[in-house]
C-alpha cells in the first residue's frame, strides 16, 4: 500500500523519519538543492543503515540509502572534426579522382604514344607490348582475390606472340596466336594438378581475350599507311566520352545509369559522352581521314557507346573481385587496367569502322 509525501508525489511505504533524495539530485550537472525535510517536517541526517529496518512483504529492503554525489567536474565538450583544407578538396573532384595526377598522367601517355607513332613507328609496337604486358600482369594478380591462379608465363608469352603477329602478319595472325596461347595455358596449368583447374582456366581465357586479344587491334590499326592517324582519332575518341562524361556528370548527373555497378555513372553523364564524341570525332575524321562528317559522328556515337561498356565491364569484374583498383600503378587513374578498359573495346569497334568509312 502507498502513502502520500508533503509535496504530493506518490511514493512506497518506507521507514519513519527517513531522508531519501529525489532522483533528479544525483545527476554529475547539478548542486544538492539543500537540505530535504521528511515526510513529518523535520530535517534529519541521511539515514546510513546502523539500523536494521523491516518492510512489509513484497517491497525491496536495502542496506543504505544513496547518497547524491558531488558534481564532479564538467567534461570539454566535443572537438568537430576539421574539414579538409582547400587545396586537398579542389584536388579531388566529385567524381573521385586526384583531377592535377590524373591530367599529368594522361597527358604523359598520350605524349608517349604520339611520339612512338610519328618518330618511330616500330616504338609503338613496343608501347603496345610494355601496356598490354603490365595489364596481363595487373588482371592475373586481381584474379587471386577469388583464389583463382592462372598461369602468367603461357599468358605473358601468348600474348607478346599475339601482338607480333598482329603486326607482321594481321588480323588472321591475331587469331591463330589466340588459338596458340589457349592451348599452351592448357597444357601448362596440367601439370600442377587437377585441383582448381577448371577455376584457373576461367580466369586464363577471360585475360587472354580481354587483353592481349583486344589489344592486339592496336597493332591492326596501326598497319596502313595511315595508320598512326587511325590510332590517333581511335584515342581521341576515347578521350572525348571520357572527358564528355565526366564534365557533364559533375554538373548535370543526378539520374545514375547503373548504380550496382559503377554508382557515379548517370545518365547525363551518357548524354555528355555520346554528344562530345559525336562533334569530335566527325571533325577530326573530316580533317584527317576526309571521311564524311556524318559518317565521323556515327564512328564518334559507336566508340562512346562501347568505350562507356567497357568501362562498366571492368567496373563490374572489380565489384566481382572485390577490388577498387587493378593496381596504384598511375596515381590519378588507379592501374593501367583501368585506362586501358574502355580503349580495348574501342579498338575493334574503331577497326571495324575505319576498314568500312576509308
Amino acid at each position: 500500500m502507498s502513502q502520500l509525501d508533503p509535496y504530493g508525489n506518490q511514493t512506497p511505504n518506507r521507514a519513519p523519519d527517513e531522508w531519501v533524495p529525489d532522483p533528479w539530485l544525483d545527476q554529475p550537472d547539478r548542486e544538492p538543492a539543500g537540505e530535504w525535510p521528511n515526510r513529518n517536517g523535520h530535517v534529519d541526517e541521511p539515514y546510513t543503515g546502523s539500523g536494521d529496518l523491516s518492510y512489509s512483504e513484497g517491497e525491496a529492503q536495502t542496506a543504505a540509502y544513496p547518497q547524491v554525489r558531488p558534481r564532479t567536474q564538467e567534461e570539454p565538450e566535443p572537438v568537430r572534426p576539421r574539414r579538409p583544407g582547400p587545396g586537398k578538396r579542389r584536388a579531388t573532384g566529385r567524381a573521385g579522382r586526384n583531377l592535377p595526377a590524373a591530367i599529368g598522367v594522361g597527358l604523359t601517355l598520350g605524349a608517349v604514344v604520339i611520339a612512338s607513332l610519328f618518330v618511330w613507328r616500330p616504338a609503338f609496337l613496343g608501347v603496345i607490348v610494355l601496356a598490354l604486358g603490365v595489364a596481363i600482369w595487373e588482371m592475373s594478380r586481381a584474379v587471386r582475390a577469388v583464389g583463382a591462379h592462372p598461369p602468367a608465363v603461357p599468358l605473358a608469352a601468348g600474348g607478346l606472340v599475339m601482338i607480333g603477329m598482329a603486326w607482321y602478319a594481321g588480323e588472321d595472325a591475331l587469331l591463330l596466336g589466340f588459338v596458340v596461347t589457349l592451348l599452351a595455358t592448357l597444357v601448362w596449368r596440367l601439370a600442377d594438378g587437377l585441383s582448381g583447374y577448371g577455376k584457373d582456366i576461367s580466369a586464363a581465357v577471360l585475360i587472354a581475350v580481354y587483353v592481349p586479344f583486344l589489344g592486339g587491334f592496336a597493332a591492326l590499326l596501326a598497319e596502313p599507311e595511315n595508320g598512326a592517324v587511325r590510332v590517333i582519332v581511335t584515342l581521341a575518341a576515347v578521350v572525348l566520352s571520357d572527358t564528355g562524361g565526366y564534365a557533364a556528370g559533375v554538373f548535370f548527373g543526378k539520374h545514375a545509369m547503373a548504380p550496382t555497378i559503377s554508382p557515379k555513372k548517370s545518365w547525363e553523364g551518357l548524354a555528355g559522352s555520346l554528344v562530345a564524341t559525336a562533334v569530335g570525332s566527325a571533325i577530326l575524321l573530316y580533317v584527317l581521314l576526309d571521311v564524311e562528317p556524318w559518317w565521323g559522328a556515327v564512328f564518334g556515337l559507336a566508340l562512346s557507346v562501347v568505350s562507356v561498356l567497357g568501362d562498366l565491364a571492368e567496373s563490374m569484374l572489380k565489384r566481382d573481385l572485390g577490388i577498387k583498383d587493378m593496381s596504384n600503378l598511375l596515381p590519378g587513374h588507379g592501374g593501367l587496367m583501368d585506362r586501358l578498359d574502355s580503349i580495348l573495346f574501342a579498338l575493334p569497334t574503331a577497326y571495324l569502322l575505319l576498314a568500312v568509312f576509308t
